[in-house]
């Protein structure tokens, strides 16, 4: 899921359970609509791969992930927007409060995804 802040989600994407976080994530930055101006892309350190860190940069977001501590040459990033990262957890937690979603009731993908956008426009309107 990419989202603004904590009540408003631009994109998301359903992917399987056992598939990576990083390759359902480049997908969905091809997805987003057209912004006006350079933004900060927070990640989870699930993202911060080079392919991924580098797509960000070439349709204008700067990436805001740390580096792997193992990482031979790791980069400097703003650790006072990476706090705000906590804001979009904040979406997934309010998410999770509906029943639906949380336990997976609905079987097929695009019933669980309507009622994703449902919540999505429920928490947006609250």
């Amino acid at each position: 899921m990419a989202a603004a802040d904590s009540r408003c989600a631009l994109a998301f994407s359903l992917s399987p359970g056992q598939a990576g976080d990083a390759p359902a994530g480049r997908a969905l930055l091809h997805a987003l609509p057209p912004l006006s101006a350079r933004c900060h892309l927070v990640m989870d350190r699930a993202y911060e791969g080079n392919e991924t860190r580098q797509l960000a940069l070439d349709l204008g977001l700067d990436p805001v992930v740390p580096p792997h501590p193992l990482r031979a040459q790791p980069w400097a990033y703003n650790t006072e927007i990476y706090k705000r990262r906590n804001e979009i957890e904040r979406l997934f937690r309010r998410l999770k409060g509906f029943r639906r979603i949380f336990s997976r009731f609905d079987k097929l993908d695009v019933m669980f995804a309507a009622f994703i956008h449902f919540a999505l426009i429920v928490e947006s309107l609250r």
